[in-house]
C-alpha cells in the first residue's frame, strides 16, 4: 500500500487524543496526552499530523533549539505501518528543520528498531553515540542519530 491520500498538516489539540491513542499502541513507555497538549503551545516544538480518511494515522515532533533540532518522537498507527507514512513525516521534519536554518538534526531510535534504523540511514542520519539502558520496557540502549544539513547535497 501507498500513502496516497495521505495529508501532513501542522497538529491542532483535536488530533490529541489519536495520537496519544498511537503513542499508547508504538511505545511501551508512551507519553501522557498533556505531554502533547503541552508541546502545542510551545513555540520551539513543531508537530505535525498524518491524516488520511480514516482519521489521524501518524504524527511527529520536532524540538528545536537556535540551528540545532531534535526528532523528539515520530509513530504510526500499528494499521498503517508499510505504506510510507513515518518517511512522509521525517521527509516533512527534514524540510521543516532546513527552512528554519537547522544545521544538525539528531533522535534516538531502540538499537532492535531496524526498521526504523534503517528509514533513518536512507535519509542521511549517522550513527553518532548510544544512550545506554535509555530505554525501559524492556530496558535497551537507545542509539543517538545525526543528520547534517550537507546530507545529500
Amino acid at each position: 500500500m501507498s500513502a496516497a491520500g495521505l495529508c501532513i498538516r501542522p497538529t491542532v489539540a483535536a488530533d490529541v487524543p489519536a495520537m496519544a491513542s498511537i503513542e499508547a499502541l508504538a511505545f511501551t513507555d508512551p507519553w501522557p496526552e498533556t505531554s502533547f497538549l503541552e508541546l502545542l503551545a510551545h513555540p520551539y516544538s513543531r508537530m505535525a499530523t498524518a491524516s488520511d480518511e480514516s482519521g489521524v494515522v501518524g504524527y511527529c515532533i520536532m524540538l528545536r533549539a537556535a540551528d540545532e533540532a531534535e526528532i523528539a518522537n515520530i509513530a504510526t498507527a500499528p494499521g498503517a505501518r508499510r505504506r510510507g507514512i513515518g518517511a512522509r513525516l521525517l521527509d516533512d521534519a527534514i524540510a521543516a528543520g532546513a527552512t528554519a536554518g537547522v544545521v544538525a538534526l539528531f533522535l534516538e531510535v531502540r538499537e532492535s528498531n531496524t526498521a526504523a534504523r534503517a528509514l533513518y540511514a536512507s535519509r542521511g542520519f549517522l550513527g553518532v553515540g548510544r544512550r545506554r539502558g535509555y530505554y525501559r520496557h524492556p530496558v535497551e540502549d537507545a542509539l543517538l542519530l545525526r543528520r547534517d544539513a550537507t546530507a545529500f547535497e
